[in-house]
C-alpha cells in the first residue's frame, strides 16, 4: 500500500513569503563579483551586473531602471572600475494610503577589479532604456592570435 506524504499547512502557505524574504536578503548582500573584486558596495540598492568576455573586449551590462543617465558616474582608478549613481524616489501617490513600497531607491556604488589584459583608457559606455553597457577593449598583447604551423615534408 503506497504511503501518502502530507506537509504541514505552514510549509505551503509561508513558502512564497519565505522565498521573497530570502530574495531580498540575498540581493542586498554585497556579493563578490566574478572578476575577483573586493565586493565593495555602499548602497541602498545593488543594481545587477552581467559580465561578458570575448576575444576583443570585456563587457559589463548593468540594469539601472529609473536612473537618469546624468545621475550615473563611471571612473577607473588603477585597475578598479567603479559605477556610482542614484535612483530618486518619485512620490506617485498624492493622496490616499500607500499599502506597500517594494521598489528600491537611493544611491549605489559597484566596484569591479579589472584584469591586466584590458586597456582601461579606451573604455566606452552607452546608456539605453535603463541599461548601461560598458565596453573595455583588451590590450593588443592580450588578444588571442592564431599561429600558423609549418609542415615539413
Amino acid at each position: 500500500m503506497p504511503s501518502i506524504v502530507t506537509r504541514p499547512n505552514w510549509i505551503t502557505s509561508d513558502f512564497p513569503r519565505t522565498n521573497r524574504l530570502m530574495d531580498e536578503v540575498l540581493t542586498r548582500f554585497p556579493w563578490t563579483d566574478l572578476l575577483g573584486t573586493n565586493g565593495e558596495s555602499t548602497s541602498t540598492w545593488i543594481p545587477p551586473v552581467d559580465i561578458f568576455e570575448s576575444n576583443d573586449e570585456l563587457r559589463l551590462v548593468a540594469e539601472l531602471p529609473g536612473v537618469k543617465p546624468e545621475d550615473v558616474k563611471l571612473s577607473v582608478t588603477d585597475s578598479t572600475l567603479t559605477i556610482r549613481g542614484e535612483k530618486n524616489q518619485v512620490a506617485e501617490q498624492k493622496s490616499g494610503t500607500v499599502h506597500r513600497y517594494e521598489r528600491s531607491y537611493g544611491s549605489f556604488e559597484r566596484s569591479f577589479q579589472l584584469p591586466r589584459t584590458v586597456d582601461a583608457d579606451r573604455t566606452r559606455a552607452a546608456y539605453e532604456h535603463g541599461v548601461l553597457t560598458i565596453s573595455i577593449p583588451k590590450a593588443e598583447q592580450a588578444k588571442a592570435r592564431e599561429i600558423k604551423v609549418d609542415v615539413k615534408k
